[in-house]
């Protein structure tokens, strides 16, 4: 006779949101340069961010127009990641910690 198998239950594993209260969150600023293209800019969002041509085109100009673009917020370690990325690209990149 043979015994019935009895699995172990999986339980996914939940890890904050770097968005919680828990962690303040940190803005990744991009500063407006008279060096680099517009097209060029708008390259390095989509390479460096995964993001489609359009929302890349949003943020660069925003940030030729006004000086600045806050391109997202995110935990300490991704934030600083990613602006780590963007001077690996020639771009003006700040972080800033989130007052809201």
């Amino acid at each position: 006779m043979a015994m019935p198998e009895t699995l172990p239950d999986i339980k996914k594993e939940t890890r904050p949101d770097s968005t919680t209260s828990l962690e303040p969150g940190y803005l990744v600023i991009c500063w407006d340069d008279p060096v680099n293209l517009m097209d060029y800019v708008t390259h390095v969002f989509q390479v460096v961010f995964g993001w489609h041509r359009q929302k890349a085109e949003t943020h660069m100009l925003e940030v030729h127009e006004t000086g600045r673009s806050v391109l997202l917020r995110e935990g300490m370690e991704k934030a600083e990641f990613y602006v780590h990325q963007l001077h690996k690209y020639n771009l003006h990149a700040t972080l800033e910690r989130d007052a809201s």
